[in-house]
Parts: structure tokens; C-alpha cells; sequence
């Protein structure tokens, strides 16, 4: 996992660093399974072991469910990295902007998000002694305050099957407006939630908004 790359700027007012080995997953119906397959296919190429081309298949078919979950919820950006390890398990890492409107004239008053996020986790078991299982506020360096919620769970790919992920929400007031926006992200494995815990931190650390 390397550094931040040049921000990466997507319509809705904010900028984004990635690490320079991730990708924006393509959202759009028409051509996204196609270009997420050649995107995923150019980054391991064409001559792959044998034993190694069924781990590939399931890691494209993840990232194109991945993709319309993204596309269905209304997701401004989607990006992620994976890596295929020599014994044919996969390193997955995602990243998803959402942008939500408030009701009209209700504050972003992140207290009370956080007090909601805080009771929502407290309910569930999964996670309890981590760093998968914490509430609190934050502050960013370009974007100010911010809600931190993370926590590992459940999640059902819209009856394609359900998947075991830790996530780290980052909950930001859009400054001047009744929105916030909430950088997700998520990773199917479980034993390295600290590393990709401080990626995902990383990367909303570096979140500024053009407003």
C-alpha cells in the first residue's frame, strides 16, 4: 500500500488523494463489467497460473458487485486495490464517497450523528475489543470536523450472497450546504483491519472540498 497520488477530483465539490496502486472502479451500466474485467486483467495479465485463474474469476466478479452496489446506493467515486497472493487468496481494500442531503434546515450536528452511530454499534457483537467497534469525532486537516464510525459486518450483496467486511465510515459536513459526505471503506480481510484501518484513515485525511 503506497502513498497518496494526485488528488483526483469527481463532481461534487471535493477532492480525494488515492494511493497511487488504486483505481476508480467504472459505475456506469453500460460499460462497466467490461472495464472493470479489463482493468482487473491488466493488472495481472493474461499468462496466470492455473490454479490461481479461479481466485481471479471470484475477484472480478466481486468488484463488478461491488460496482453496482455502488452505482444502486448512489456513489459519487468507487476505488479499491487488490493483490493476488501467492497462494490465490486476494488482498481487497474499497473506498466509496456518498453524499447525502439532510432534511431541510436540520444542522449537521455531528454529536448527535455520532450518538446514533455509537448506539447502532453497540448492538453488535462482531468487532468488540477492536478498533472495528468504535464512535467518536474527529478532526480533519483540509476538512475540519468529522464523525468516525468503524465496525465489522454482515453485508448482503442484494441476495448475490453476503459478505463478512470491516468498514470505516468517515461522516464530513459539506461546508455552506445541508449535506454530508461519508467516505466508506471496507476490506473482506479481517486479519489485517489495523493496516487497512490506517489506509482508510490515510485517505479521508486528505479530503478538501471546493465550495
Amino acid at each position: 500500500m503506497s502513498g497518496p497520488a494526485p488528488a483526483l477530483h469527481i463532481p461534487a465539490n471535493y477532492g480525494l488523494r488515492l494511493p497511487e496502486s488504486w483505481w476508480n472502479l467504472d459505475l456506469d451500466p453500460s460499460t462497466r463489467d467490461g472495464s472493470i474485467r479489463r482493468r482487473i486483467m491488466a493488472e495481472v495479465g493474461e499468462d496466470i497460473p492455473a490454479d490461481a485463474r479461479e481466485g481471479l474469476d471470484s475477484l472480478i466478479r466481486a468488484a463488478r458487485r461491488s460496482a453496482r452496489e455502488a452505482h444502486a446506493r448512489g456513489a459519487l467515486q468507487f476505488a479499491g486495490m487488490f493483490d493476488l497472493m501467492e497462494d490465490g487468496s486476494v488482498l481487497l481494500g474499497n473506498v466509496m464517497v456518498l453524499r447525502f442531503d439532510l432534511p431541510e434546515g436540520a444542522p449537521a450536528d455531528l454529536t448527535e450523528l455520532m450518538l446514533a452511530y455509537a448506539v447502532r454499534g453497540a448492538r453488535n457483537p462482531m468487532g468488540k475489543g477492536t478498533r472495528a467497534r468504535q464512535s467518536e469525532i474527529i478532526e480533519l486537516p483540509h476538512a475540519g470536523p468529522a464523525g468516525r464510525a468503524t465496525s465489522v459486518e454482515d453485508i448482503d450483496f442484494y441476495g448475490r450472497g453476503r459478505a463478512r467486511l470491516a468498514i470505516m465510515q468517515t461522516i464530513v459536513p459539506v461546508p455552506g450546504t445541508g449535506s454530508i459526505l461519508v467516505v466508506v471503506g471496507t476490506t473482506p480481510n479481517l486479519t489485517l483491519v489495523d493496516p487497512f484501518f490506517d489506509m482508510f484513515d490515510a485517505i479521508a485525511s486528505t479530503l478538501t472540498f471546493d465550495v
